[in-house]
């Protein structure tokens, strides 16, 4: 390539130089985590609308068996090629609202099947120490990206969904190191991504299915990036500079921080900053739902002593949550007052209480109406929402909680991330085969293949 700028020179020497020996241990221990909870949404999600309407389009013109079909889609007992399954893996992991956040910022539905696509593409065997450490640095560019945009609020409030404009350079990295590319090589695959980069918040208005779409997407555009510049296609040098149809020029013209890209490069771990879900819905939720809990619990209140509920946000969150449109699934999991009203009527907001029953539920609807939001233009769009419960004694009680549950400083321990992966991956594998998917996970870096997970994911046992 005509000589790469500096940052992108950076990243690309990150990716092809970074091994298992260089992370902390904490940074190591998270991203077993993640991994297993991003399979754990994946697998979850095999069986959703998005999942379900892709296969049927994609098994209509991708090969199913053969030679070039050799990555798994997982839990359906499917094979597509690696940029197939890379695309429905990541749609699966996004489809429930499960998958975590806090990095591109869905980073997990986009790293992960990146990675695990390229260890079916790769010519010789992948490691499992390899494939972790991949999946490290995916985090970690994806990331660096976006806070290059200026962070999530700045960028997403210009109507680009982070996951589909920032993503793709995780999932390239991912893939890259994966194939072992050399940094020139890299460089080209880093590129390129950054011309498959997409995704608006339209979706925001009606719970479209496109938001799900994003994650796959950008998964597909990783790993379609990387092994385009394994084959000799160039990207631009300057894809982040500051130049007419330069990434962050074009994507982010009045927020850029280019100097993110490379800001404690190789010290400092973006995936430390990433979050777990423990509630089935957007991460911007999470919080009012652990504050109206608490009063509850610290309380001993239930629905029937619950006369209102007051929610005081900052206007980036209503503007993205404060709907109350609940008759799609997607529009279910971005209202703000239906995560309120469910974990206040139904005792919580996983996955089940997002089922349509539950949705149409004259309980759920009764709190739901209760629900008062209030916008404070005063609030940042960093600051949780402030929740005030006022019951039919007439006490009121407020509870504002700054690190809610599965936060990066409220993080789930690993019996919580472990009984969630159970769950959700009892919904597409029999016990025994998401119970050796979870042990693989768990001796990662012992494993001489990859592979063997990538087997794992795409058997299906179920009589």
């Amino acid at each position: 390539m005509t000589t790469a700028t500096d940052d992108l020179a950076a990243l690309a020497h990150l990716t092809t130089a970074t091994r298992i020996g260089d992370l902390p241990e904490a940074v190591v221990s998270k991203a077993r985590y993640h991994l297993l909870d991003t399979l754990g949404a994946a697998l979850a999600g095999a069986g959703s609308a998005e999942t379900t309407a892709l296969l049927r389009m994609l098994t209509a013109t991708e090969p199913t068996a053969g030679p070039g079909a050799e990555a798994s889609v997982w839990g359906t007992g499917l094979a597509l090629s690696p940029r197939g399954a890379a695309l429905v893996n990541g749609v699966s992991a996004h489809a429930l609202e499960l998958d975590d956040a806090g990095g591109c910022d869905h980073s997990g539905a986009v790293v992960v099947p990146a990675a695990l696509a390229a260890v079916t593409a790769a010519s010789a065997p992948v490691s499992g120490a390899d494939l972790l450490t991949a999946v490290v640095v995916g985090y970690d560019v994806a990331r660096r990206v976006l806070e290059a945009c200026g962070g999530y609020w700045p960028h997403n409030e210009e109507g680009w969904h982070s996951t589909g404009t920032c993503g793709p350079f995780g999932a390239a990295a991912a893939a890259a190191a994966v194939l072992r590319l050399d940094p020139d090589r890299t460089a080209h695959a880093l590129a390129l991504a950054g011309s498959f980069s997409g995704g608006i918040w339209a979706f925001v208005h009606d719970g479209a299915m496109s938001k799900r779409l994003h994650a796959g997407r950008a998964a597909e555009a990783g790993v379609t990036a990387a092994l385009l510049a394994a084959h000799g296609v160039t990207g631009p040098a300057q894809v982040f500079a500051d130049v007419w149809g330069g990434f962050l020029r074009t994507f982010a013209p009045t927020s850029a921080e280019p100097a993110a890209l490379t800001a404690g490069l190789g010290r400092e771990w973006r995936i430390s900053r990433c979050s777990l879900k423990p509630y089935a819905s957007c991460r911007s939720t999470h919080s009012a739902v652990d504050a109206v809990g608490a009063v509850l619990g610290v309380h001993s209140l239930s629905a029937d002593d619950v006369a209102g509920i007051h929610v005081r946000l900052n206007p980036a969150v209503h503007s993205m949550c404060g709907g109350t449109d609940v008759a799609t699934l997607a529009a279910a999991q971005l209202s703000l007052p239906y995560a309120v009203a469910a974990r206040v009527a139904l005792g919580g907001a996983g996955l089940d209480a997002y089922g349509e029953e539950n949705r149409r539920s004259p309980r759920v609807r009764s709190v739901l109406e209760r629900i008062v939001l209030e916008v404070d233009p005063a609030m940042d769009a960093d600051t949780e929402p402030v929740v005030t419960v006022t019951t039919r004694t007439g006490a009121t009680y407020e509870q504002q909680v700054a690190d809610p549950l599965g936060s990066a400083t409220n993080p789930l321990d690993g019996p919580a991330v472990r009984a969630k992966f159970d769950g959700l991956a009892a919904r597409a594998l029999p016990p025994e085969q998401a119970e050796a998917v979870a042990d693989a996970v768990q001796r990662i870096e012992g494993l001489a293949d990859a592979r063997t997970l990538v087997t794992l994911l795409g058997r299906q046992n179920r009589r």
